[in-house]
């Protein structure tokens, strides 16, 4: 009983990380304007979530790789497009 609560706990709450971070994402694709984000954020978030990687993969699959996963990506992204259109 206790192992699924904690699973739908953290399936529920990596869903509703991950859709918060949605807008920022498609705003910043529509727009090209991330002159507001710190590159320093940026470079350090793509980073830390690349080694982070190190101690997710000795987790068993669990919802903690798919909100893992969404944040890199998600951060690659903005580094990416941030390079891309800082001019």
């Amino acid at each position: 009983m206790t192992e699924n609560v904690s699973l739908m706990a953290g399936v529920v709450s990596s869903l509703i990380f991950m859709l918060g971070g949605l807008p920022m994402l498609y705003k910043a694709w529509r727009t090209r304007n991330l002159k507001s984000y710190s590159p320093l954020n940026l470079v350090l978030s793509t980073v830390g979530n690349v080694i982070y990687w190190l101690y997710v993969v000795s987790l068993p699959i669990g919802p903690i790789w798919f909100l893992h996963t969404f944040w890199t990506v998600a951060y690659g992204l903005m580094l990416s497009w941030y390079l891309r259109y800082r001019h």
